[in-house]
């Protein structure tokens, strides 16, 4: 297997899973955080226990769930809840991390999922908020997973669906979110994004394989920080691929 032979699906699922810590809690979202987090249970985290919406916790990931209610979120899990019992976890502060996608991303990290355009009269009516805006608001740190392009990414979002760093410094505090939450992570086909620590605003970490920083910029709707040292994220790794296409999504689900 040639470990340069994957497509942009397979890059942003091989550098989420490289963000999820072993013996960590996250709360998984549907699509590519399911299978991130199933590669990483695989690869370097077998004791990540992941969390979903409906209530299944702790779950291995031996089958990829169709959805964040499927019967693989509750295989050999150590809790079987509900959603209430799931989103007050993540309100006491239990959950570290939480994966989240959007239609549109603003430079501190709001995200929108549900209208394009006005939202009495929208362009396009997106599916909404899910728990997406109880992950962004409780769990200590999000990571966004999105494509990048001036269309997504935007100096202001149609919407707020999910809170980011709002307008900026002290702004979740003073809307009454949990001191010390926020987003950590956008990953992109692009790129790997953080926040500066003062200012808040999106700031880029890492380039994907064969993309420059002009690429990136050229690509985001707003003046983006960047890092006084802009590493090279590293390709998917042929054991990646090879876990990934002949174990997590056995039956080409998603790629």
């Amino acid at each position: 297997m040639n470990s340069t032979d994957y497509n942009p699906t397979e890059l942003l699922i091989c550098t989420a899973a490289r963000l999820m810590p072993d013996k960590t809690t996250a709360f998984i979202g549907t699509g590519i955080p399911m299978l991130a987090a199933s590669l990483a249970q695989r690869m370097h985290a077998p004791n990540l226990v992941t969390i979903f919406e409906f209530g299944g916790t702790g779950a291995i990931l031996d089958e990829l769930p169709l959805a964040v209610g499927g019967e693989s979120t509750f295989n050999k899990a150590v809790c079987a809840s509900g959603i209430c019992d799931v989103m007050e976890t993540a309100q006491r502060g239990f959950i570290e991390f939480g994966f989240l996608g959007g239609a549109q991303i603003d430079p501190y990290g709001n995200l929108n999922s549900t209208v394009i355009g006005d939202h009495q009269h929208p362009k396009v009516r997106l599916p909404g908020s899910g728990g997406a805006n109880d992950v962004g608001s409780h769990c200590w740190q999000t990571i966004a997973i999105m494509p990048q392009d001036t269309r997504r990414f935007l100096e202001k979002v149609d919407f707020i669906t999910t809170p980011g760093y709002l307008n900026g410094p002290g702004a979740r505090e003073t809307a009454g979110l949990p001191p010390g939450t926020g987003p950590y992570r956008v990953v992109t086909n692009l790129s790997v994004l953080g926040f500066h620590p003062q200012s808040k605003r999106m700031m880029l970490l890492a380039t994907q394989p064969g993309i420059k920083i002009d690429q990136v910029i050229e690509n985001t709707g707003f003046e983006l920080i960047i890092a006084d040292t802009v590493e090279k994220n590293p390709p998917p790794t042929e054991e990646e691929l090879r876990i990934l296409r002949e174990e997590v999504d056995r039956d080409k689900l998603y790629i």
